[in-house]
């Protein structure tokens, strides 16, 4: 049975190494996320380690979807820093298992990161996805709306340059849902 959850405390060392697993699948299956290669183990570690200190910080807002208790995915709300910028968050690093893709997962866990920020307050998300990506067909039909294509945004592995589509999402169309 799917389940979403926000990560407040540190995850237990099972669910840590699943993340771990998580990032090197999702970058082994061609979606990059800050990597040009499949990452260590180490790496994938250290990068988790430092996603669960800025949730510490209260820097970010960490989602993890389980399936039967197993990781199937996970999304990042960051929260921006400056007084003139704390009414919106930006989706981050929306991950979904090979395993589990093409059930709903990913915006399943999308609902929820939108949920999660209307209700702390937030009145508007941002992000980047690789265009052309299956993420950047989700957000085109989750309600997000295209600002527009930066060529060359990302170096992809084997080198080449990849574009990044830009949306956006007022959270008052969130609550206007939430009402429905």
């Amino acid at each position: 049975m799917l389940e979403i959850r926000e990560l407040t405390a540190p995850p237990s060392l099972e669910l840590f190494s699943e993340l771990v697993e998580l990032l090197q699948d999702m970058v082994a299956g061609g979606a990059t996320s800050g990597w040009t290669e499949v990452p260590s183990t180490k790496a994938a570690r250290d990068y988790w380690t430092h996603v669960l200190e800025a949730v510490g910080r209260g820097e970010r807002r960490l989602f993890v979807a389980t399936d039967n208790h197993v990781c199937a995915g996970a999304v990042q709300l960051a929260l921006p820093p400056r007084e003139n910028s704390r009414h919106r968050g930006q989706v981050q690093k929306l991950m979904v298992h090979s395993q589990y893709r093409r059930r709903g997962i990913a915006l399943a866990l999308v609902r929820a990161l939108e949920h999660a920020a209307a209700t702390r307050g937030l009145t508007l998300l941002v992000l980047d996805a690789h265009a052309g990506s299956a993420a950047d067909a989700l957000f085109a039909g989750a309600g997000y709306t295209r600002v527009g294509v930066i060529p060359d945004f990302w170096r992809s592995p084997g080198g080449t340059f990849a574009a990044a589509a830009l949306y956006h999402r007022s959270l008052a169309a969130v609550a206007g849902e939430d009402e429905e």
